[in-house]
């Protein structure tokens, strides 16, 4: 965990959590490290507007979460701070953006398919026969201009 070697005042029992917590740590500070050195304005181009909402979600969640941690570690109830608010403001608008998110991946109905499909299910054989006799007898009819 630290540079200056193992320290014997935590219980053992919680070592499994201090490693995987420091792993975790280390992951999104090497995150972060790769985000730093481009503009903010670099990684938006890129985007969509959907996704660019996404992205500043992510990010706004990702650091109330941590601001909600470090309440925790100072002791203070963070479920009585105007984070939790803050929190459950971001989710609003989080599924906000999830439905529209699911509305473009929706099924679209294809109308000239639809009609088609319902032109050839209602199909009937007499119909054909009188719309092919019509054509037949159209075809001795020459026009002259």
């Amino acid at each position: 965990m630290a540079d200056d070697g193992p320290v014997d005042d935590y219980p053992t029992e919680i070592e499994d959590n201090l490693n995987d917590f420091d792993s975790s740590v280390t992951s999104v500070q090497n995150m972060v490290q790769s985000l730093i050195p481009a503009s903010r304005s670099n990684h938006l181009v890129k985007l969509n507007p959907l996704d660019q909402a996404k992205l500043d979600l992510m990010s706004l969640y990702a650091l109330n979460s941590m601001f909600w941690m470090y309440l925790m570690t100072q002791g203070v109830n963070p479920k009585e701070h105007g984070i939790k608010q803050e929190l459950e403001r971001i989710r609003t608008y989080m599924n906000k953006v999830k439905e529209i998110a699911d509305k473009k991946k929706a099924a679209r109905l294809n109308t000239d398919a639809a009609s088609r499909f319902v032109r050839n299910a209602l199909w009937d054989a007499e119909d054909k026969k009188r719309k092919d006799n019509n054509e037949h007898s159209e075809r001795g009819k020459h026009k002259r201009f």
